[in-house]
This record gives structure tokens, sequence and C-alpha cells, in this order.
């Protein structure tokens, strides 16, 4: 046990029940888990209760038919609502050539940004609701309100009434989506919660794939109107099973609701550092996302190669969300997700920036999806792994609202930086990759308040 771990105990006590169902969702090894919760400390050993306790470490089933099925009805959730998300590239670009020419890219990229920030400010409230009553009535809730938006979207003509339907009611329903399946699943892993949360999460980047690419068939041959609509009634069928499917293996644990709950998570030292590692990262992380397609029309590709730019940033994406996951297992995953944080700011940098022709741009998109995919996949496995798991909705709830605020501002500012470079891209992409290395940074840091700087330690 590590001198990190000891100074825990001592502080906690290993006599204290919540500490030892946190445990779960801990980054302790499994001989420490299985001590700690059976009693034995300091050759003392106590009975192990004869009821099995569903937070005990070795209560997760880490697998098996009921736990699969769940990772299906949440892929199918976050496909509809984060993989919808990842779209909004082709809109920031149809918008200023359609219906909104007439205002700024940083006007319309508040569309955007607010889909982001309403879908993220949300998960404290959210993640209350789930740790007290569970997923079923919420996710209902959020099947009406998405599908409810975009149908709205589809009749949409001003600037006002996008922002109404896709800014604020399509992501209230997407927030109610996404938050209770991911965290359903943390219920049903801990040794391969990475991996799990990995497969959910590439439904994001399925829906990344195979939404742009039909929506942009469908404008062409049915119009603006039909395309959202046509999206819409798959997005349903989908949310049906997922509706059907997704359920925590874990009871209700209603609690009274105080003002200390939000504050509580950020008094403690990693969480902290996490919370700040990525709210740097967020900041930057939808720019090349949002504004790639844009740039890469003005530059002079060709706009049916330009709108395949988002689709292949999400389809390498799918992998960035799977493998990083696999292999934070196994290795850590504070270590992998520094490793893919650097690796997206080193590309911005080092490909992005000077990139104008076609074959950078491609190649770019590809990579970047690679290595923003993890971050996404991987921040809700590390929350949880120095989490209470009976408090993993609330806590990953406040870690997304607080990334509410970059994803608010985030692209606004790329369409100053747009703006105030004469219509270039430079600015932005300097900001973008300062952003992510910051972010990258910070994670480091966020690792050593767990293992130290050392530089093999799994963490």
């Amino acid at each position: 046990m590590s001198a990190n771990e000891e100074s825990i105990i001592g502080r906690r006590g290993s006599t204290d029940p919540g500490f030892r169902d946190g445990l779960a969702g801990s980054g302790f090894s499994n001989y420490d888990q299985e001590k700690l919760s059976s009693g034995e400390e300091d050759g003392k050993t106590t009975a192990k209760p004869t009821s099995p306790n569903p937070w005990d470490p070795t209560q997760f089933p880490d697998g098996g038919p009921v736990a699969w099925v769940v990772v299906t009805g949440a892929f199918c959730c976050v496909f509809c609502s984060f993989g919808w998300i990842n779209c909004i590239g082709i809109f920031q670009d149809y918008y200023q050539s359609h219906q909104l020419r007439d205002y700024s890219p940083s006007a319309v990229s508040w569309i955007a940004s607010l889909e982001l920030f309403m879908m993220f400010a949300g998960g404290p409230i959210i993640g209350r609701l789930y740790d007290n009553y569970g997923p079923r009535y919420i996710l209902l809730f959020g099947t009406f309100f998405h599908v409810f938006g975009l149908m709205m979207m589809s009749i949409s003509t001003q600037y006002y009434q996008f922002i109404l339907a896709q800014g604020i009611c399509s992501p209230i329903g997407i927030s109610c989506l996404f938050t209770p399946s991911t965290n359903s699943v943390t219920t049903w892993f801990l040794k391969r919660r990475a991996f799990a949360i990995g497969i959910v999460a590439a439904g994001s980047s399925l829906g990344g794939v195979i939404l742009p690419i039909m929506l942009d068939h469908l404008v062409t041959e049915v119009g603006f109107g039909w395309a959202i609509r046509i999206s819409a009634f798959l997005i349903l069928a989908l949310l049906v099973v997922g509706n059907l499917t997704v359920r925590s293996r874990l009871p209700p644990s209603p609690r009274p609701l105080s003002a200390r709950q939000y504050f509580k998570p950020l008094t403690e030292i990693t969480y902290l550092l996490t919370t700040i590692a990525s709210f740097l990262f967020f900041l930057g992380l939808f720019l090349p996302i949002n504004y790639i397609q844009l740039q890469a029309t003005t530059y002079g590709m060709s706009a049916s190669l330009a709108t395949y730019l988002i689709p292949i940033l999400n389809a390498a994406s799918l992998f960035g969300r799977i493998i990083p996951g696999w292999v934070g297992d196994r290795v850590g995953r504070y270590n992998i997700q520094i490793v893919m944080c650097f690796f997206s700011g080193i590309i911005v940098l080092a490909l992005w920036l000077p990139a104008t022709g076609n074959a950078p741009l491609v190649i770019f998109s590809a990579l970047y999806g690679l290595g923003s995919g993890a971050f996404v996949s991987l921040l809700p496995a590390l929350i949880a792994q120095i989490s209470d798991i009976r408090e993993i909705g609330l806590r990953i709830g406040i870690e997304f609202a607080i990334l509410s605020i970059p994803s608010l501002v985030g692209n606004p500012i790329g369409g100053a930086l747009i703006d105030h470079d004469h219509g270039r891209f430079r600015d932005l992409q300097i900001w973008c990759g300062v952003l992510l290395l910051a972010g990258g940074t910070m994670f480091i840091f966020a690792r050593s308040s767990l293992v130290g700087f050392k530089v093999y330690a799994k963490a």
C-alpha cells in the first residue's frame, strides 16, 4: 500500500462504511480493497457480512449478459445524444451559407456553444436525481425533450428559433440521456470500467460518422426540414432501445440535498486538479470539430470533400475512445489521459497550424479524432476511480457542470479569434493547441496527487 493510500486510511479510518464502499470506485489494488472491506488491518480480522453488499468491489460483475445489455442500451443513448453533438461542425458551415448567412461566425457559434452548455450544465441536478431515483424516468424525460427539440429545429428559420430549439430544448433532453446512461455502466464494471465506458462513448463517434453523412445527403434530396425530422425519427427508435435496457445495478440511495454536497468534491485535491485539467482541455476540445469544415472550404477544399472531415474525425475517434480505455485499465487511466492530451495538443500545433491543403487537413482530422476521443471516454472513469460509487451521479454531474462553462464560451472565443485574424485561423489554432497542452500538464499534477511523480506507477 502506497504512502498516499495509508494517509487516506489514517484520515478516514477503515471502519468508515462510506470509505469501504467507495473503494469500488477508487484506484486501490484488489488486495487492499478486499483487505479493507473485510476489516483486516494491522493483524485484526472481522467477519464479513453475510448478505452481499452491492457496493463491495467483489460484487461488480465486470461483464455478463445483463451488464453488456446495459452497455448496448447506453451506446444507443450516447449515439443519439453526444453523437448528435458531434455534428455541430456541419451546422456551423451550413447556417453561415444558408439561414444565418447575415450573422458572423462568432454569433452563429453561440448556437453550438449553448447546446454544449445546456448539455453539461444540468449535470449536478440530473446526477442527484440519478443517485436518488435511478435512470428510468430521467431517460424518458430526455427522450421527449431531445426529439421535440429536433422537431422544432426542423421548422426554424430565425436565429432565436434555432437558439430555443437546438440550443436549449434539445440539449436539455441530451443531458438527461448522456449522464444516466454513462453512470449506469459504471455500476456494472470495476476492473474493466474504462473499457466499458469507452465502448459506450464510441456511440458518440459512430453517431458523429453516420449522422453528418446522412444529413448531408438528406438536405440535398429532401431539404433541411425533412432531413432533421428523419434524423429525429431515427433517434427516437434508438432511444426506445435505450429506455428498455439501461438500468443501474445499485439500488437508489435517496439522501437529503444540501449545498455543501456540491462543493465537497472540490475540497479533494485530486478531484480539484482533475477538474482544472478538464476545464482547460475542454476549452479547446471542440474548436477543431466546430471550425475545420469551415476552414477547409475557406482554403479551397471542395464542399463535397469538406463534408467528410467531421465523419473522418469521428471515425478515428471510435478507436480513440475504445483502445485507450482498454489500455488505461491495465497501465493506469491517468497515465493514458496524459499521453492522449499531449498528443492532441502537439498535432494541433505541428499539423493543423501549418495545414492549408486537402491532404494535411484530412490527416489532421483523423489524428485529432484519435487523440481527443480518449478524453471523453476516460474522464468518467477517472472520476469514478477517485469517488464513492454511491455518489457517482452527483460527482460526475458536478464535473460536467463545470465543463459547461468552457463549452459555452469556447466556440465564440474561437469565432472572435477568426474575426480578429481577418478571417484566418492561425490565432484560433495556436489558442487551441496551448489549451490542450495546458490540460495535459494539469493532468500530470492530478496524477501526482495520487502516486507522486513516479513515472512507472499505475494511476
